[in-house]
């Protein structure tokens, strides 16, 4: 017979399943083992730090109000992390930071959440609460050519803040690439070079809410003096101020005081400040005013680095085929090779399988979306140059052999035939060239297979090869 918190727990996951993706439930409640339940305390067992780390950043807020309704108002939640790690089966328990084998990590009470910074007070640096994610640092930042020219700025600005032409740094691209990462990562450096400076990271939603708060308590003077007597400004997610009309209005003047006293801003976005419809023209004046920089998906090198990373951090042994399974078809961002390490674990655990091929095939099956008839940049690179038996890192190279240069066009063309990418992307990844270098590789290409047989059935091999 279930006790009867196993019960109550059930009923949970009824409720979370109807408010959650069912890809969501299926990774991240799923494995989730109630283990106790006393004094208004319950007891959840959870495959990993990362796991824990994820619900609570995550899905909070569902567990709270879940919990309260089904184990009644102030319900506090506690995590027991546990982790196996051999290749046997057999359990190992995850050491976690406070020494002990079988560590119980309780979260704050789930009635209690961390409160927003208040924008009135005007403390010493060495007590500002700067809102930076610790866990966030550059030597955890893998360097690729998706994020090579972000980080180098990034650590410029770190050295030196407010005194680089680097000044706003914007940074955009999609969603989980690393841009909150590196923002909290020059912020965290900033505050370890330069301990007399007044940091802050705060996200543009916190922004418009403390604004908001500000205006109705009549407060507004506060909360600019506070803002402006800043010597670093993080802004994440600064597109959520899209339709604001006011909250841009108050940040503009915010920005313009910090700029002029040569303090140092970095802003997030998810889209270019050209893109920002709805966004005040002299607003996106001032955004252009210092380096834009990009940060594209992760780029086969890079995935696999951060995969590598990612697997000898939690301990895990598995073979060269799954790793390169995962490297290749979860491409969107990191977050999805977070997340699939962490359904693979729990998969394993809770199953009691081996993490192998047919597991991983399974797992990303279920969490990411996979296009079979869409080939990676590195794929096609990859191809091209075995069928020229050159290195692919002469592709990268300033080289002008002839072989070379023609391997690179070939690459450019195929892969701006066979992927949705833009030229300027497809000129990043190859050899690091630009919009017009890609699009004159492509018509050298087009020209070559009307009017040369051999170099139309070289192409052809090369396709074949493609599609197996």
């Amino acid at each position: 017979m279930q006790p009867s918190y196993q019960l109550l727990w059930n009923k949970c996951l009824v409720i979370i399943k109807d408010i959650v993706p069912e890809a969501a439930f299926n990774t991240w409640f799923q494995p989730i083992v109630p283990l106790s339940y006393e004094d208004k305390k319950i007891t959840i067992q959870v495959p990993s730090q990362f796991f824990y780390e994820y619900l609570e950043e995550k899905y909070v807020n569902v567990l709270k109000m879940t919990l309260y309704r089904i184990f009644g108002e102030g319900t506090i939640l506690n995590y027991r992390v546990t982790m196996g790690h051999t290749q046997n089966g057999a359990t190992v328990d995850y050491p976690m930071e406070n020494g002990s084998l079988l560590a119980v990590r309780p979260a704050a009470p789930v009635n209690v959440t961390k409160a927003p910074m208040t924008p009135f007070t005007r403390v010493a640096p060495q007590d500002l609460d700067s809102q930076l994610n610790t866990r966030c640092t550059f030597d955890n930042f893998f360097e690729g050519i998706s994020n090579k020219l972000a980080r180098t700025a990034g650590e410029s600005i770190a050295n030196n803040p407010g005194k680089t032409p680097f000044n706003p740094l914007f940074l955009y691209g999609p969603s989980g690439v690393g841009k909150t990462h590196l923002c909290n990562a020059i912020g965290l450096r900033i505050r370890e070079l330069h301990p007399e400076k007044r940091v802050l990271y705060v996200s543009a939603n916190l922004f418009q809410i403390q604004y908001t708060d500000a205006v109705r308590k009549n407060t507004s003077n506060d909360f600019l003096n506070f803002y402006q007597s800043l010597d670093v400004l993080i802004l994440d997610d600064i597109h959520e101020m899209i339709g604001k009309q006011q909250t841009q209005n108050t940040f503009f003047h915010i920005f313009n005081n910090l700029h002029q006293l040569g303090k140092q801003l970095v802003l997030t976005s998810d889209k270019a400040p050209v893109a920002m419809q709805g966004m005040e023209e002299r607003l996106i004046t001032r955004l252009k005013w210092g380096l834009t920089a990009e940060i594209s998906r992760p780029d086969i090198e890079l995935r696999k680095k951060i995969l590598r990373k990612k697997i000898d951090h939690e301990g895990l042994v598995f073979g060269e085929d799954v790793f390169n399974y995962i490297a290749e078809h979860v491409t969107e961002n990191v977050r999805d090779l977070e997340g699939t390490l962490v359904s693979l674990i729990a998969h394993s655990l809770i199953n009691n399988r081996k993490i192998d091929i047919a597991l991983a095939r399974q797992v990303i099956s279920q969490t990411v979306r996979i296009e079979n008839k869409q080939l990676s940049i590195e794929k096609i690179l990859e191809i091209v140059c075995s069928y020229f038996n050159i290195e692919k890192d002469l592709l990268q190279t300033v080289s002008r052999k002839r072989e070379i240069v023609q391997a690179r066009q070939i690459t450019m063309y195929l892969a701006k035939k066979y992927t949705a990418s833009s030229f300027s992307h497809i000129g990043k990844i190859v050899g690091g060239k630009d919009h017009a270098t890609v699009l004159h590789a492509c018509n050298t290409v087009k020209d070559q297979i009307e009017i040369n047989k051999t170099f139309r059935s070289a192409i052809e091999i090369i396709e074949n090869n493609l599609k197996r």
